[in-house]
C-alpha cells in the first residue's frame, strides 16, 4: 500500500492499472488516495463464468432494461452510495472525478440496469487491451447487479477480451467462479493481456449477445 504525494491524473491512472496498481480512498470523505498492489488479487475467468438458470431467465424475460455507458455518473455515484450492511465506501470526490474523466476519453465503461426507466443497479471499470478491470457495482433491487454482470461477461466474451480483474474476491463474486491468484500470477497474465487487442462492445448484436447469454447458463 503506498500513499499518494502528488496528483493523479487519468494518464497516470492508466499506466498503473497496466502494471497492476489501483487508486482507492479510506473513506467517502477522505481527501487522500493510495496505491493498492495487493498480494492475492481476485480474478473472475471468463471461460468458466457461470449463470443459473434462475438468474437467465431474469436477464433475458425479467423486469430489468441494460445498456451501456449511458450514464456513467449516475452509476458511479450509486457505486459510492451508502448501502445497509456497508457504512463506508472507498469511492471519494476524486475518484468519481478521475473516472469520469477516463469514461470521457473512452476508456472507463458502465453497465446499467434499469427497470421501468429507473436506475436500479449496475457497475463500471476500466477497459485497457484485453483486460476489464471491474471497480465496483451496486444494487438497489433484487438480482440487478447479477444481470449487469452478466451482461459485462458476455460482452467481454464477444469483444475477445482475456481476463477479468476484480481486484477481490467477496462472496457476491464467488458465486460466479471468482478466485485469487498470487500477485506474481496476476502480472503475469496482465502482461500477456494489456497489449492484446480487444473491442469493446456498448450495442453488440442483439442475438449474438443473446446466444452468449445463454451460453454462460450452460457453462459453455
Amino acid at each position: 500500500m503506498s500513499r499518494r504525494n502528488f496528483q493523479i491524473t487519468p494518464e497516470l491512472m492508466l499506466r498503473a492499472y497496466s502494471i497492476g496498481l489501483f487508486p482507492m480512498a479510506e473513506t467517502r470523505d477522505s481527501d487522500r488516495l493510495f496505491w493498492l498492489d495487493p498480494e492475492q488479487r481476485g480474478i473472475l475467468p471468463l471461460d468458466t463464468f457461470h449463470v443459473p438458470r434462475r438468474l437467465l431467465r431474469t436477464i433475458l424475460s425479467g423486469p430489468y432494461q441494460v445498456a451501456v455507458d449511458t450514464d456513467f455518473p449516475a452509476t458511479i455515484a450509486g457505486c459510492a452510495e451508502h448501502r445497509p450492511g456497508r457504512d463506508e465506501t472507498w469511492i471519494n470526490d476524486e475518484i468519481e472525478t478521475l473516472f469520469t474523466a477516463l469514461a470521457g476519453a473512452g476508456y472507463a465503461h458502465s453497465v446499467e440496469t434499469r427497470q421501468d426507466g429507473q436506475l436500479v443497479g449496475g457497475l463500471y471499470g476500466v477497459a485497457l487491451g484485453s483486460v476489464f478491470y471491474g471497480e465496483s457495482m451496486f444494487s438497489r433491487a433484487r438480482d440487478a447487479s447479477k444481470v449487469a454482470l452478466a451482461h459485462l461477461v458476455a460482452r467481454l466474451r464477444l469483444g475477445g477480451f482475456t481476463l477479468l480483474d476484480t481486484q477481490f474476491v467477496t462472496a457476491h463474486l464467488a458465486q460466479f467462479g471468482a478466485q485469487e491468484i498470487p500477485r506474481l500470477r496476476y502480472k503475469q497474465l496482465l502482461a500477456e493481456a494489456v497489449d492484446r487487442p480487444a473491442t469493446w462492445l456498448p450495442n453488440p448484436d442483439a442475438a449474438a449477445l443473446t446466444a452468449e447469454l445463454r451460453a454462460l447458463a450452460r457453462g459453455d
